[in-house]
């Protein structure tokens, strides 16, 4: 049912509901408000407790790592290191063999000492080898040693990232400036040691946790899954501070808590899914939801009972006046009940009853009076063909041709027996056309040399159409009178058709050039404020009888032609009054 309203917004209906809706808000905001009072509290202490836990994480990782740094600093001085460093071309080989095999016992010795080790490697530039835990003398690694090498002296970094793991090194100086260091000691944390350490913060199911060194590209999660996570958004994880934050990864929510080391440049954090966080509300989110329900039932019914009992019986009434704006007399409506809609129903109906009488006295005269109009704007076009055409057999009586003078007669007896029928105020346009082309015919007669005409057949589609009697014929008269018969060189009329879905459009159109384009704005500016103007010319006749009866789409449009003349475009509306005459 389509109600005659511009917005559903404007309705009595829209504004009891949004009354309704004003008063049981408050209530709905308040649950909202509780529980986003209970998620933040829970978030809260979900947060006091994961920052707890991190800080702990980070104190026993500073106080292992120190004991390591303490172990690392101890081999720079060892005997052995030194001595081989040092003194090793003038070592034998027992010297250098037992040396070696003191200084790795020590260094295994180490490494047992602490799960967090992987390896220990001391690059020594004077024996050309790399000695490592793991596998013992190797060739010297000048990449790393290039590296560590390239650390400033006395630098406050513990860790440091290199190939994906953390290193801590320490660096004996030969004691020459610019010389190359004795050696470097380099430790190499164990990953998967500090993988599997991180799960002892993760305090709830579906937590995650990861190892971040803020300056580096150093990244390390409890497991895979975590590290695609930190592959995909490390610059967010970077830019999160602190407790209580919140970040967006795979279209997925999580609550993240983060303790920064400055000691040791690190930070470790731990994020949660929040559907976890939310989940001890749960019970309390089903109950704001059937909360929710409720007021929305409540909602339905009173909307339901108010449109029944209120919109639908003042719809029915603004309906019915709307039918009658649309010419509908033949309206009753009925109401069941004894209410003020009762009450408003009966004096419609008697105004429709005193409106019934009054149009018999008011409205059929108007149409009468119209039709006389029509039929006077009619009767002035039909002088001025009169004239040319008593000129045209004038100048074939003075040639002496009678077989022109005869078929000119027989023309102008069917042209004349076209515009004094009285029988019909409405042609089919196929018969409109056909005297159209009956006088361009005419013309021949008298222009055959200087002016060309093309007249394009009539479409199929648009031969039934009915139009006033004499609309384009006296546009063709006017090219001919007011612009073709003044031109010094060859002229040329050009008559086509068009149309669209609902529209049906003839273009009549010339090379004159009598008018300049500010006489073609004045003349179209005539035709759409006809009452600004006292003149009536033939062209306004003809766009004031086809906008009376085809509404204010048809009528007549000027333009300046692609010929160089002037165009006017009739346009007759398909849908328009003009279809039923």
């Amino acid at each position: 049912m389509n109600a005659p309203i511009r917005s559903f917004r404007t309705t009595i209906l829209a504004r009891m509901v949004m009354m309704y809706l004003i008063i049981i808000l408050p209530v709905l905001l308040l649950g909202v408000y509780l529980y986003n009072w209970s998620y933040n509290n829970a978030s809260r202490d979900l947060s006091t407790a994961t920052m707890a836990q991190l800080t702990d994480y980070l104190g026993d990782l500073t106080r292992e790592l120190d004991w390591i740094e303490m172990q690392q600093f101890d081999i720079l001085e060892d005997n052995h290191l030194n001595r081989l460093a040092v003194t090793w071309d003038m070592m034998s080989s027992v010297e250098r063999r037992t040396s070696l095999n003191e200084l790795f016992q020590r260094l295994a010795t180490i490494k047992t000492s602490s799960d967090y080790i992987k390896d220990i490697r001391i690059h020594v530039r004077k024996i050309d080898k790399t000695l490592s835990v793991q596998s013992t003398m190797q060739n010297f690694d000048t990449k790393s040693y290039s590296f560590f090498r390239s650390i400033p002296y006395k630098s406050d970094k513990k860790l440091i990232s290199y190939n994906g793991l953390l290193h801590m090194i320490a660096i004996k100086q030969s004691g020459v400036k610019g010389d190359e260091p004795l050696f470097i000691v380099q430790v190499e944390l164990d990953n998967r040691k500090l993988r599997s350490s991180l799960g002892q913060v993760n305090l709830y199911p579906g937590s995650r946790s990861y190892l971040l060194a803020e300056d580096s590209t150093f990244a390390l999660g409890n497991d895979e899954e975590t590290d695609n996570i930190l592959k995909k958004n490390m610059t967010a994880l970077r830019e999160v501070q602190g407790r209580w934050s919140r970040f967006k990864a795979d279209g997925r929510l999580y609550h993240i808590d983060k303790a920064f080391s400055e000691e040791l440049d690190l930070s470790v954090a731990n994020f949660l899914p929040m559907e976890e966080v939310r989940r001890p509300l749960a019970k309390f989110k089903m109950w704001a939801w059937l909360f929710a329900l409720a007021s929305l039932c409540a909602v339905s019914v009173y909307t339901v009972m108010t449109y029944r009992m209120v919109h639908r019986p003042l719809l029915q009434l603004v309906k019915s006046f709307r039918r009658m704006e649309d010419g509908s007399l033949d309206i009753q409506i009925e109401h069941k009940h004894s209410d003020e809609f009762g009450y408003l129903y009966q004096r419609f109906n008697q105004m429709i009853a005193k409106l019934q009488i009054l149009i018999d006295q008011d409205f059929k005269q108007k149409l009468m009076m119209q039709k006389a109009e029509l039929k006077q704007l009619q009767s002035q076009i039909n002088p001025h063909f009169l004239y040319n055409s008593f000129f045209i057999l004038n100048s074939l009586s003075k040639t002496g041709d009678v077989e022109r003078i005869e078929q000119f007669t027989g023309m102008l007896g069917e042209y004349f027996r076209f515009i004094t029928r009285n029988g019909e105020d409405y042609v089919k346009l196929s018969e409109e056309i056909r005297h159209s082309r009956m006088y361009t015919e005419i013309q021949k007669l008298r222009f055959s040399r200087r002016i060309q005409v093309q007249f394009d057949e009539l479409p199929e589609e648009m031969r039934d159409i009915r139009v006033p009697r004499l609309i384009t014929q006296p546009l063709i008269e006017n090219a001919y009178e007011h612009s073709l018969e003044k031109l010094p060189e060859e002229g040329m009329l050009r008559v086509s058709f068009e149309s669209s879905s609902g529209e049906a459009r003839i273009v009549i159109e010339d090379n004159g050039n009598e008018l300049d384009d500010a006489g073609i704005k004045m003349l179209q500016e005539k035709l759409l404020h006809p009452l600004k103007f006292q003149e009536m010319t033939g062209m306004m006749n003809i766009h004031r009888r086809i906008s009376l009866i085809h509404g204010d789409g048809g009528g007549l449009e000027i333009s300046r032609s692609g010929l160089g003349g002037l165009k006017v475009m009739i346009r007759i509306g398909l849908r328009g009054k003009g279809d039923d005459v």
